[in-house]
């Protein structure tokens, strides 16, 4: 069914490639198999061809909050790249005993697992008090904020594939089948819908002490990346930090960010803009 979508729609579902590029930067131009497969589910629930959704799309603009739903991938879970977690934890933080406050920007957070690995994190190390610390997570994807916000997570989720029984003790309260987020982690974490090419949205965040925003350049091109690094950077006070995925670089932005190798992980500072 995806292969004939792409014969028979071919020029419209490239259409609705760029669209979907021009309005949140996920490529799909040189996999439109890959579209097809994304989106052949909600064209059968609306019945609509390819190019009649590009026009419904134009009308009606919430129709991109369920378009998102389907094409973005909100695979992650606690603890994820903890080599990172133990930078903050370990080093980072002693940066900022004496700051008045800590924001920490959370660009990309799925389900909420990162955001709270990070208060999770900082609550552990015991370091700064709690009310000074402001993670602030957002995403494109109204639905994954949903269940971000509610902080419960089903006991076999694969989420916790990296937890300890003594962290789920800790940081989680057991409600029926799964586990919620204790509330002083949760207290630590605003959400809000971030599309991270809306300039006026990403601005609104506000200045920043660190940004984490990990697994999620793999899917943007490199004109994208360099869009959303420079914004990264003006957000970001000067020496602030900046993590991505291990997978992920700042190809032509050297003059913007340093390179700082721990023993176990990789990171950046805020540099000068060259």
């Amino acid at each position: 069914m995806d292969n004939q979508l792409v014969q028979m729609q071919g020029s419209s579902l490239r259409l609705l490639a760029q669209m979907i590029y021009d309005f949140c930067g996920i490529h799909y131009l040189d996999n439109l198999p890959g579209l097809a497969s994304k989106i052949s589910r909600r064209l059968s629930a609306l019945d609509m061809s390819c190019w009649e959704y590009t026009e419904y799309l134009r009308q009606v603009t919430r129709e991109w909050d369920i378009l998102v739903e389907h094409i973005t991938i909100n695979e992650t879970y606690f603890f994820r790249e903890e080599g990172h977690l133990n930078e903050l934890r370990d080093s980072i933080i002693n940066l900022y005993k004496n700051s008045q406050g800590l924001k920490i920007w959370s660009a990309a957070c799925s389900t909420g697992e990162e955001p709270y690995s990070i208060g999770m994190t900082m609550a552990d190390c015991g370091k700064l008090p709690l009310e000074s610390i402001n993670i602030m997570a957002s995403d494109i994807n109204r639905k994954v904020l949903g269940i971000a916000e509610k902080g419960w997570y089903h006991k076999n989720s694969l989420c916790f594939r990296r937890t300890t029984p003594e962290q789920l003790e800790k940081f989680f309260d057991k409600e029926g089948d799964g586990y919620e987020v204790k509330s002083h982690i949760k207290d630590l974490v605003e959400y809000r819908q971030i599309n991270l090419l809306d300039e006026k949205q990403v601005e609104l965040v506000g200045e920043v002490d660190m940004i984490f925003c990990r697994n999620v350049l793999i899917y943007f091109d490199s004109a994208t990346i360099t869009k959303i690094l420079t914004r990264f950077h003006s957000l970001l006070k000067p020496g602030g930090f900046l993590f991505l995925g291990h997978a992920e670089t700042i190809r032509g932005m050297n003059g913007f960010f340093e390179t700082i190798n721990a023993q176990t992980t990789f990171y950046y500072k805020k540099g000068i803009t060259i």
